[in-house]
């Protein structure tokens, strides 16, 4: 079996996902159904619209004049201290934070997942939060002033960083940068576009990106393979997933499958390569695609052979 999840599958999810509207929720839950393909869908948004008219409750109490930090804590308190949502520390990888459904049942997450709880509840109480696809670490921001929020002061030029997955703690700059240390180093410096709203396509690409590695670590291949479809229904130009599709195909043994897209590989990303890339970079580069044309050719002698 190469793939876990049909045309048809791909056709809706990508419908899905797609949407103009901004709910997350759906393509979130469209993910999980690869895990559940029997998922009721409808019982989660349902959910999910009776925390946004509690958490609007909570926030009229608050008052018209509250300013943005109140109202966010107000969220936050509803969320994590009533609700008791938190961020699974103990079990970062396992696969099911990374399912909008478990993460509803079981109350705990990643950062991406427990944002997207945030966000999607916060807009349900009339509060607009972004999501922040921060290297290593998935954030939100507030905008003060945004279309769906009050007007307030914000911190840090103009706007609020808030962490879902440590309580909705706000960060100052200063944190972040500690943050992006312990995730990416100091290999990636720290520049305050990292900190841009992130888009509807952005977040559900990086859901999928999270959920492939932690199948690839899992060696659940299957499941990986079907990610890497979805990726490739989003974006069809994604050389790096065209690639990561054609390795897991070969290691599923489909061999036909896998020479096809690795092939493709290094004709699109040739194609595509610019020849100023410099040092390490230059070098990283071609010892890939030196590594994938042996496997290229490997695969074409086991074509033959299947013919």
């Amino acid at each position: 079996m190469t793939s876990v999840v049909s045309a048809d599958f791909i056709r809706r999810f990508t419908e899905v996902a797609k949407a103009p509207s901004p709910d997350l929720a759906p393509a979130a839950l469209a993910i999980a159904r690869m895990e559940y393909p029997q998922l009721d869908a409808s019982r989660y948004l349902r959910t999910l619209d009776r925390m946004g008219d509690d958490a609007a409750d909570r926030l009229a109490t608050l008052g018209d004049d509250a300013d943005l930090l109140r109202r966010i804590a107000g969220i936050s308190t509803y969320l994590f201290k009533e609700q008791g949502f938190a961020g699974n520390r103990k079990h970062y990888d396992d696969p099911r934070n990374s399912f909008l459904n478990n993460v509803i049942d079981r109350r705990t997450g990643i950062p991406i997942t427990l944002a997207l709880v945030f966000i999607e509840v916060s807009r349900r109480a009339g509060l607009r939060i972004d999501g922040v696809n921060f290297p290593g670490h998935f954030l939100l921001c507030v905008h003060p002033g945004a279309p769906d929020g009050p007007a307030a002061l914000a911190t840090d030029g103009g706007q609020l960083i808030v962490d879902p997955f440590h309580g909705g703690a706000i960060l100052s700059e200063l944190d972040c940068r500690k943050l992006l240390r312990t995730h990416a180093g100091d290999e990636v410096p720290f520049d305050r576009r990292l900190l841009a709203r992130a888009t509807k396509p952005e977040i559900i690409v990086r859901m999928l990106v999270n959920l492939k590695r932690i199948y690839v670590r899992m060696r659940s291949f299957p499941q990986a393979h079907a990610v890497t479809e979805l990726l490739l229904a989003l974006d069809p130009s994604a050389t790096t997933e065209l690639r990561d599709r054609g390795l897991l195909a070969y290691h599923l043994n489909n061999y036909p499958a896998a020479l096809r897209d690795l092939e493709a590989y290094l004709r699109f990303s040739s194609r595509s390569a610019t020849g100023d890339a410099e040092g390490d970079d230059a070098d990283s580069d071609e010892d890939e695609h030196k590594e994938i044309w042996e496997h290229v050719k490997a695969l074409r002698r086991r074509v033959a052979n299947l013919n």
